[in-house]
């Protein structure tokens, strides 16, 4: 471990006081010297499925709206991490995501297609951005 050697010491200047209290507190100390080692493979391949390029997209803002109170967590998550952009009198918010989440998030704003005539033409304006990429 790098405390053993001192390296902790010398790369951030911290007296070596200091750094057992802190490893005392957090219960580092007393870990086996085997967490040293990378675990070993068990032989045991585990596949993530392959989501795809990150696609960019810009929904609506009226879109963004509906799902900032009605999608999932990672919606919401995405929606308040992702780039406001003004275009005339409304906004867009760009994300940047695989094309299975903005599908995704085309599903879940569904409602908006039996709203009203604004809330229809953003929900009818995302579903032709997510498509033209799809058929690129």
């Amino acid at each position: 471990m790098e405390y053993r050697q001192g390296a902790a010491v010398r790369r951030h200047q911290v007296a070596p006081k200091t750094i057992r209290r802190v490893l005392d507190a957090a219960g580092a100390r007393n870990l086996p010297d085997l967490l040293d080692a990378p675990p070993t493979d068990t032989g045991e391949q585990r596949r993530v499925p392959a989501l795809g390029p990150d696609v960019i997209l810009d929904p609506p803002g009226l879109l963004a709206d509906h799902l900032r109170t009605t999608g999932d967590a990672t919606i919401r998550q995405a929606l308040a991490s992702g780039r406001t952009i003004r275009r005339g009198h409304g906004y867009s918010v760009r994300i940047t995501a695989p094309l299975a989440f903005h599908r995704a998030v085309l599903e879940q704003s569904a409602a908006l297609a039996d709203a009203g005539p604004t809330e229809r033409k953003a929900h009818r304006v995302f579903a032709a951005r997510v498509t033209a990429v799809r058929a690129t």
